[in-house]
């Protein structure tokens, strides 16, 4: 019997009855893009033994595989990533703040 998996997104959906493939989450319910769009801070996942918190992953890719499976995989964030992503953030906030188009 395959271990079961769960992921739960930060507004609190769960991915329940997962199966993983390498670092491939493989769902049998439909999964789009939309629903990990800024919802992967923070994410946990369980295995129904242990429980891990991850602070800052993305989704790198879902796809559907084979019919009736949706595959799915998300990664950490690296510090290096999130100080840009900040970064970034301060740069568009100070300009719309001056009223400077990037």
């Amino acid at each position: 019997m395959d271990k079961k998996y769960s992921v739960t997104l930060a507004d609190g959906t769960e991915l329940s009855n997962l199966t993983l493939n390498g670092n491939n989450f493989i769902s049998t319910v439909p999964l789009y893009e939309s629903t990990f769009r800024n919802n992967c801070s923070p994410v946990i996942i369980s295995d129904g033994v242990m429980t891990e918190t991850h602070e800052n992953m993305e989704l790198v890719q879902v796809v559907q595989q084979f019919p009736g499976e949706w595959w799915f995989i998300l990664r950490d964030l690296s510090q290096e990533e999130i100080r840009r992503i900040k970064t970034q953030s301060d740069i568009e906030y100070i300009a719309m703040m001056a009223g400077i188009e990037l």
